[in-house]
């Protein structure tokens, strides 16, 4: 009795996905992997001094808001955090820790000056990381990005010498030119782009202050 096989080809490509869905998904999971390794790479450079923190804090509070943004998009395939990471064999203590707290460790720390700085340094930088959100996810018109921004402005507002700032200027001018829109109006894509790098100025500007110490509350 003979039997017939059919060739295996090692070759052959393994697909993960047989729809775009699928393929989303995959890409979407990709992406937040990446995040996760960036992030504890910045950690261990932060701890030992290869990077300042003037360049790891908004490094740090952009790959939290990257996080955010991925984890709302497949919240449902890799919560809790810690079962992703098992599931992909990943060992990155330190972005894991950074990812718990959700602000950066030139905010954790903060709290030394004060329960109440530590409180409106984390709660502005919320701030500016659901206004660059909404702006990422094409919100344009005026009744979704004025409360927002708002809420934004009225945070810097109190740091003292933030009415020295330009990020915060740049942020007063756009609030105004919000102001006179109708609610149903829309900022063009060229007006959401220049506002996003305006909002990313002022967010990198924040932190600098905090970081030169004049970040106090007035």
């Amino acid at each position: 009795m003979s039997y017939s096989h059919s060739p295996i080809s090692f070759d052959e490509e393994v697909r993960l996905y047989k729809t775009n869905a699928e393929r989303e998904k995959y890409t979407n999971l990709a992406t937040l992997f990446g995040i996760i390794v960036a992030l504890d790479y910045l950690e261990r450079a932060y701890i030992r001094d290869s990077v300042t923190a003037t360049e790891y804090s908004p490094a740090c509070t952009k790959l939290l808001s990257q996080y955010k943004t991925m984890i709302r998009l497949v919240g449902e395939d890799v919560l809790p955090i810690e079962q992703f990471m098992t599931r992909y064999r990943m060992d990155h203590p330190a972005a894991l820790h950074r990812l718990k707290v959700g602000v950066p460790a030139t905010i954790e720390h903060s709290s030394e000056a004060g329960p109440e700085t530590a409180k409106w340094v984390a709660e502005t930088t919320q701030s500016f990381i659901t206004f660059m959100d909404a702006l990422k996810l094409r919100l344009r018109a005026k009744d979704q990005l004025h409360p927002i921004l708002q809420e934004l402005v009225t945070g810097l507002a109190r740091f003292k010498g933030s009415k020295d700032w330009e990020g915060r200027s740049r942020m007063v001018s756009w609030l105004i030119t919000l102001n006179g829109m109708k609610a149903s109006e829309e900022i063009t894509e060229e007006q959401s782009r220049q506002l996003l790098f305006d909002v990313d100025h002022a967010y990198a500007e924040f932190f600098r202050s905090l970081s030169g110490g004049k970040g106090d509350i007035s």
